[in-house]
């Protein structure tokens, strides 16, 4: 084997032992949380909700004005709310 298939064998397996090391912190990350939930559940909250709550934060205010936006009118067309009053 040449010196540069056995750099790039070794630099293969490098990249593979990370991407295994990432997945279990990865693993234990995901495992911890539903602890948390778990607990949070325990303490009378809606999991649920409470998701819907992370995915919210995750977005900037734009973005959540929008989908909001784009929820309502999803609604009223369905008839589930009433229109907004008009000004």
């Amino acid at each position: 084997m040449s010196e540069a298939q056995g750099v790039a064998r070794d630099q293969l397996r490098a990249f593979v032992e990370r991407i295994e090391r990432l997945e279990e912190e990865k693993k234990t990350i995901a495992e911890d949380i539903k602890e948390v939930y778990g607990e949070a559940k325990a303490m009378g909250f809606d999991t649920k909700v409470l998701r819907k709550v992370i995915s919210i934060r995750k977005l900037d205010q734009n973005e959540r004005m929008e989908q909001e936006a784009v929820l309502d009118t999803y609604l009223h067309a369905l008839g589930m709310v009433e229109a907004p009053p008009q000004s």
